[in-house]
């Protein structure tokens, strides 16, 4: 497999650029990540299974709600990360989120994620009333630039697309449940 080379090579999407080129630019830096994650491998590594890994539901909850407070509260809105994230050592304990979790009852889990994704969308809300996607978010990335708010929503759609499919494996070897979407009635 190779990547089409006829297209033009994008990293990532444009940092402030047109809503078309912003959702091309993903689209794009997606399938080129799932080229390269298959290319070169004969018929025993395309038919590989999953081996037992470190990841866990658990600590994908609560690095997603990191995720959503660094994307959604420091970045875009410039402002410190909320407690718990506030506290850590992140220098001492890169990982701390996806260590700690296991010592995390699964209702502080849920909790942590619904009230970061609660805060998301009450600050995207905020900022969207202020502007809309084209506008910079407040904080600037240390080379200067200015991410819009395009910009940082289509990283975190990023960020859960990459998640989601690990979750997706993950709760498979659990209890078999697959499956894209939801039921209407989740």
């Amino acid at each position: 497999m190779t990547y089409d080379t006829e297209q033009p090579i994008l990293v990532e999407p444009p940092v402030a650029g047109s809503e078309a080129d912003t959702l091309i630019g993903s689209l794009e830096r997606q399938r080129r990540t799932f080229a390269w994650k298959c290319e070169g491998l004969d018929a025993a590594g395309l038919g590989a299974r999953l081996a037992p890994s470190a990841l866990t539901l658990g600590g994908l909850l609560k690095h997603l709600a990191l995720v959503e407070d660094e994307y959604f509260t420091r970045r875009l809105l410039g402002v410190e990360l909320p407690p718990p994230w506030d506290a850590v050592d992140w220098d001492a304990d890169p990982d701390w989120e996806w260590r700690s979790a296991a010592q995390d009852e699964p209702e502080q889990l849920y909790a942590l994620w619904e009230e970061a994704v609660a805060r998301s969308r009450a600050n995207l809300r905020q900022v969207l009333s202020e502007g809309g996607v084209d506008q910079p978010a407040r904080r600037t990335w240390p080379d200067g630039r200015a991410p819009s708010v395009r910009r940082i929503l289509i990283d975190l759609v990023e960020e859960y697309a990459r998640h989601v499919g690990q979750a997706d494996m993950i709760r498979e070897s659990i209890d078999g449940r697959v499956g894209e979407d939801p039921p209407a009635d989740f």
